[in-house]
């Protein structure tokens, strides 16, 4: 049997190595026969730490990865680098200072 892909939002990437991922679906109402939108949210393993809350991503169902993860991310944006928390921490430290220093 294949395994299941789905496409969602990514909502937290709080965790390391770890991100939350919504996925919605839109199923008819059994009386109002109006289409309302569904969600459920999945916890992915992100083994290089690179998707952020916002970037649509991607998951495919795996062997249990923990008590909550069954997921992989396997893609998402082409701006998403290896590392990318890391490297926006360490940006966003240098910024204050090469302001600083320009002004003086």
């Amino acid at each position: 049997m294949p395994k299941r892909i789905l496409q969602g939002t990514v909502i937290s990437d709080a965790c390391d190595k770890t991100v939350v991922v919504r996925v919605e679906r839109r199923v008819m109402h059994p009386v109002y026969k109006k289409y309302v939108s569904r969600s459920k949210k999945y916890a992915a393993h992100d083994e290089d730490n690179r998707y952020r809350a916002g970037d649509t991503v991607r998951i495919e169902e795996s062997r249990p990865i923990s008590k909550r993860k069954h997921w992989v991310v396997i893609g998402g944006p082409e701006g998403a680098a290896a590392g990318r928390r890391g490297q926006s921490r360490a940006a966003a430290a240098d910024e204050p200072a090469a302001e600083a220093g320009g002004a003086a």
